[in-house]
């Protein structure tokens, strides 16, 4: 996943990543693949602006230093990138294509105007997520956040929500992320069911809900409204005794986000005076907003059916409100009358205190009150989803212009709108920018600061807003900007083919190098990013724009790196280690060995920098090695010895060569798994018997370089070259192991006297009774409980026992 270049740089967490799809790369070149490996920088986004805002730099320019950093840092830890398929974002180039892919959403019907309900930032001048808000305040510069509905480009993403749902399940990630779109779609099969309104001056007017529940509809004991509900305004217009409780809760509810309003366990309410009907007894139920309720979620509206739904439990037992159990256990028994229960129960069963439906099994109930419902015009089976369309419009500067135009009314003939001139800006005519005029490109801006118009910064600049076509009409550009997940929508696309001018990527190097068969990056992208592109994508797959229905075939998240704290890294604690220092002080193989080395690659790890001496003894190990190999190869060249020998030097002995290929099996099998915690242990293992030996072959060093080259590449060209490597060996073919030498032709047993274990013996596999007794009764551990006494009985099975037993 490609990186937002801020200025603060890298830290050390960042490149955890970047080193496992470096450590791949290099491997698969050297299996004899075709690898694509590039890097790109994600750099439209709010931070840019508000530095700009903050410092009077233009974002552009702060932007681009902070990728020569980025860049810089990258390039000091030895990725083996494809620099020439570099691209930014905010590249015209790339601007072009961005927007020519939100047009064939926008020709599809996928992408349309809507009055949406928005958290809406006065400060910032732009609408927020949820997640962009913290108690009722703007997570960046804690500013005041109300909810208020704009207009707004939304891309209609909920038409793909079953195929989301579906098709992430044949791809190769994590089980958890799986879950996590899943339930971010949140399809739900269940019924709407209708609530007449029962209060004079609301005549014909209904509460509709959703609920999957429907065989719980005899337990409803009211009715709750999200209090941005249409309805609302309505009751408050009738000015009974309620309006001006009502009022005040609205406001108060539109200073929280929605995040807030779930996770606040406080349940909060008011009750609006009006009573609506129970669409199958007719019993009057008491009408309720409540901010737990959320108008962006289902209808806005819930039936509540507080014994069995925890939110409504809480509800109820903060305003006293009725609780009906209406579903019993398996054998259908159900509290006593009277019976004050503990808590929501929201386990299937059997249908109690239900009329009709009773001793009905939940799953039958649910299909008969459904039936029952339909055939009185007060309800019907749906399906539904969690899901929401993507609110797309930004009303920012630093972003891609929206590609649309807009007819221009003047109220007198022959002004000029740049001019101040009355004039009506008709939205409901949009109408595409032509694509031979893409890119549609950011205006000259100094003042960066949003102001409190909702039409965005870019309303200011007249110039380039208003427009006369050849006809003499005018015209006024969308002042909304893409959100700054559009330019990571489909970087992967671009990275196969950044130079074509006619295509954002050309059919031949789509089908070359697509789906993406490894992509690694953070967790905290589980859900939007990944959503987003898969969405994406699929609409150019349905456009036959591109062969694969997936972007990403494999998924992995690399674990995050806290500080030495056990904190996350950040200014604030004071606990962020640059990169830079660390590969000054040990160098970059050191840093891109200590984080593969830290633990396995998903798992969240402390820094401890102090660490990192144990991968720097490794390191030197390695290259002693490969000196003193070097060393001794030249000495037997230069007296003629060792022929028929390894470049001059003695051939392997047995052990050194099983070792090898051991070593060779293993490392392959961790690295294809991405265990390169357990890789860099095996290559410690064998550069330890290596120095062992008397004299060292050159094969099993060299070896040695190729096996370690992808996880330390320095350190590996640099032994190769030092063994008589001509060329770099980034494409030396990965070392093969012959599987009949990687099988141990010698067990380690303990030997026992008399049942207890007094020392290890390490025989061949086929040692015979005789040979595995003498060698037994040799050792010193042994002959210290045998010595002068009688051996009364030898017991040998092989592989398993070999016990002594003796006389007293």
């Amino acid at each position: 996943m490609f990186p937002y270049p801020s200025g603060a740089g890298l830290h050390v967490g960042h490149p955890e990543g970047y080193t496992a799809s470096d450590i791949m790369a290099r491997y698969w070149r050297m299996r004899d693949y075709d690898v694509l490996h590039p890097m790109g920088w994600d750099s439209f986004g709010l931070p840019a602006e508000q530095h700009a805002i903050n410092t009077g730099t233009h974002p552009e320019d702060t932007t681009k230093l902070n990728i020569a950093n980025f860049k810089r840092q990258l390039k000091n830890l030895g990725f083996s990138y494809d620099w020439d398929r570099e691209l930014a974002t905010t590249d015209e180039a790339y601007v072009r294509w961005t927007q020519w892919i939100f047009l064939q959403l926008y020709k599809k019907g996928l992408a349309f105007q809507s009055e949406v309900l928005v958290n809406w930032c006065p400060m910032l001048g732009t609408v927020l997520a949820n997640e962009e808000i913290i108690d009722g305040l703007s997570e960046r510069g804690s500013h005041p956040v109300v909810r208020q509905p704009l207009r707004q480009w939304v891309l209609k993403i909920t038409a793909y929500a079953d195929r989301l749902a579906e098709e992430v399940n044949g791809l190769d990630w994590p089980s958890g992320t799986i879950e996590m779109q899943k339930a971010w779609i949140g399809k739900s099969d269940g019924a709407y069911v209708s609530f007449a309104a029962a209060a004079e001056g609301l005549s014909g007017e209904e509460v509709k809900v959703f609920t999957t529940r429907p065989d719980t509809l005899m337990g409803a004991t009211y009715v709750t409204l999200a209090p941005e509900h249409p309805l609302v305004a309505k009751i408050v217009a009738l000015g009974n005794g309620q309006a001006a409780a009502l009022q005040e809760y609205v406001g108060a509810a539109a200073r929280k986000s929605d995040l807030d309003r779930t996770v606040n366990k406080e349940k909060t309410g008011v009750y609006t005076g009006v009573d609506v009907a129970h669409p199958l007894t007719g019993e009057p139920l008491p009408l309720w907003i409540s901010d737990y309720v959320l108008a962006g979620y289902g209808t806005g509206a819930v039936m509540a059916v507080p014994a069995h739904d925890e939110r409504d439990f809480e509800f109820a037992r903060a305003f006293d409100l009725p609780i009906k159990v209406v579903v019993g256990g398996a054998d259908g028994a159900a509290p006593a009358a009277g019976e004050e229960l503990e808590e929501a129960t929201t386990a299937l069963g059997v249908a109690v205190n239900s009329g009709e439906f009773d001793g009905m099994a939940s799953a039958a109930c649910k299909e008969a009150v459904t039936a029952t419902l339909e055939a009185a015009g007060k309800g019907e089976a749906t399906t539904t989803y969690k899901l929401r369309d993507w609110v797309f419009s930004r009303q920012r500067y630093w972003g891609e212009p929206i590609p649309i135009i807009f007819p221009v009314t003047l109220e007198e003939e022959g002004g000029d709108p740049r001019q101040g001139a009355k004039h009506t800006i008709e939205y409901g005519r949009a109408e595409a920018v032509p694509e031979e005029e893409l890119p549609v490109s950011l205006p000259e801006l100094a003042d960066f600061a949003p102001g409190d118009d909702p039409q965005g910064c870019l309303a200011r600049c007249v110039d380039w807003r208003y427009f006369q076509k050849g006809d003499g009409s005018w015209w006024a550009r969308e002042t909304n900007t893409m959100p700054q997940w559009a330019g990571s929508c489909w970087y992967y696309l671009r990275f196969a083919d950044p130079a074509n001018a006619e295509s954002f990527v050309g059919k031949q190097a789509e089908a070359d190098w697509l789906p993406v068969d490894l992509y690694v990056g953070g967790a905290e992208h589980a859900v939007l990013h990944l959503l987003y592109a898969r969405f994406w994508h699929k609409v150019l797959y349905d456009l036959d724009l591109v062969t694969t229905a997936e972007p990403f075939a494999k998924l992995v998240h690399q674990g995050m790196i806290l500080g030495a704290d056990g904190e996350k890294m950040s200014k604030s604690r004071g606990n962020v280690i640059n990169p830079d220092d660390i590969v000054d002080q040990y160098g970059a193989d050191a840093m891109r060995l200590y984080e593969m080395f830290m633990g396995p690659l998903d798992a969240v790890k402390p820094w401890q920098t102090e660490q990192i001496s144990g991968v720097v003894r490794f390191q030197k190990r390695v290259y002693a090695l490969a000196a003193r190999c070097a060393a001794e190869q030249q000495q037997a060249q230069e007296q003629g010895e060792g022929e028929g020998g390894d470049d001059g030097l003695a051939t392997m002995d047995e052990e050194t060569e099983r070792k090898m290929h051991q070593t060779i099996k293993g490392v392959t099998a961790d690295v294809d798994e991405l265990g390169f915690n357990t890789a860099i242990s095996k290559l410690m293992v064998f550069s330890n018997h290596l120095q062992g030996l008397e004299v060292i072959p050159a094969e099993p060093v060299r070896t040695l370089a190729l096996l370690l080259s992808p996880l330390a590449p320095h350190l590996g060209e640099e032994v190769w070259q030092m063994l008589g490597g001509k060329d770099t060996l980034a494409y030396a073919p990965w070392p093969e192991y012959d599987e009949a030498l990687c099988v141990e032709n010698t067990v380690t047993m303990g030997v026992q006297v008399n049942g207890k274990v007094r020392a290890e013996l390490t025989m061949a596999k086929d040692a015979d009774e005789a040979t595995v007794k003498e060698l037994a009764l040799a050792l010193p551990k042994v002959a210290q409980f045998t010595e002068g006494k009688e051996i009364k009985k030898f017991i040998y099975v092989p592989g398993r026992i070999v016990n002594v037993v003796v006389g007293k």
